[in-house]
């Protein structure tokens, strides 16, 4: 699925870059009184996606993630009190999906090497070894000590099906707090927005529709809210005419399969993020009937007949 955002009309200076963080791209653009003061906005925006990138990423040794990982099976780890409760809130999570997400899933991307480099599917016994690391109800959190442990060694947690959610919404925090106006924030498909256009229309999100041959096939107004996609044609790999996609299912240790794409819309990027990964894992009829139950979060589902279906509250036009 594929987006495309109108902007602020032009009585203000509309300032926009695009960087290479977090694995991916960062698309900005900001609304300013000015030019100058709109770059500086970007500046501070920048610099908390990488701050955020080093608190939570799991390749940079001195990060509080990795010292949580290096500590698996051998004792608690003090975090900050930011990187405590994104970890509290991907437990919870992870209990309303019923594991679909789990953030402790890292141990099956040492088998799966879905970027190409795989030759052969990993065999039962190396999947069942993953998995025995896997299960978010053994992380261990202690709210007086604020320690996260491991109780199993070579367990990992990693964020890959957060983080950039997460991210997006501590900048669009941090430029309100600013008294920026209005803006979008896109961290590797991740989309938040905050204010409307000057003429107070609201922002819109283009649908692409697989079925149709139009390249947009609706418009969907966003205000205060995000969006988030997950999909399985990034990386992939094709065996014995099975496609292998990289979004693995933590329960089973296979990729997931049937879905093409998810685009979960909600308040929170974070939450967006989260919502689309776990529902590539549960599946159609899963992910359909969890969405329709949740309260201001809506979804559209690709599936891998590039099919098209929707929760209640999408209105298509």
């Amino acid at each position: 699925m594929t987006y495309f955002t109108y902007g602020q009309e032009e009585k203000y200076v509309t300032v926009k870059k695009s960087y290479e963080v977090m694995g991916g791209d960062f698309d900005i653009t900001v609304i300013s009184v000015d030019e100058e003061l709109g770059f500086i906005y970007i500046q501070e925006a920048l610099a908390e996606v990488q701050r955020i990138e080093k608190l939570i990423s799991s390749w940079d040794k001195d990060s509080e993630t990795s010292l949580i990982n290096k500590n698996a099976g051998i004792k608690p780890v003090p975090v900050s009190w930011e990187l405590y409760r994104l970890i509290e809130r991907s437990i919870q999570i992870s209990e309303i999906t019923n594991g679909a997400f789990d953030i402790t899933f890292s141990t099956l991307s040492d088998i799966w090497k879905l970027d190409g480099t795989m030759e052969v599917v990993p065999s039962v016994a190396q999947i069942n070894e993953s998995k025995s690391k896997i299960g978010f109800k053994n992380i261990i959190l202690n709210s007086k000590n604020q320690t996260v442990f491991l109780n199993k060694k070579g367990m990992r947690i990693s964020f890959g099906g957060i983080g950039k959610g997460f991210a997006a919404d501590k900048v669009k925090a941090l430029l309100v707090s600013k008294d920026v106006k209005a803006g979008i924030i896109n961290i590797g498909g991740d989309i938040t927005t905050w204010g409307t256009k000057v003429t107070g229309d609201k922002w819109l999100i283009g649908v692409v529709n697989p079925e149709l041959s139009s390249n947009v096939s609706s418009w969907i107004p966003i205000l205060e809210s995000s969006v988030a996609t997950t999909g399985g044609d990034v990386d992939f790999i094709m065996s014995d005419n099975q496609k292998y996609t990289h979004i693995l299912n933590p329960k089973t240790g296979y990729p997931a399969t049937g879905i093409n794409s998810v685009s979960v819309f909600a308040k929170s990027a974070e939450i967006s993020d989260a919502l689309a990964t776990a529902i590539f894992v549960l599946g159609l009829d899963h992910g359909l009937a969890l969405i329709n139950q949740l309260g201001d979060t809506e979804v559209i589902i690709v599936d891998s007949s590039n099919k098209l279906h929707k929760s209640n509250g999408i209105i298509l036009n």
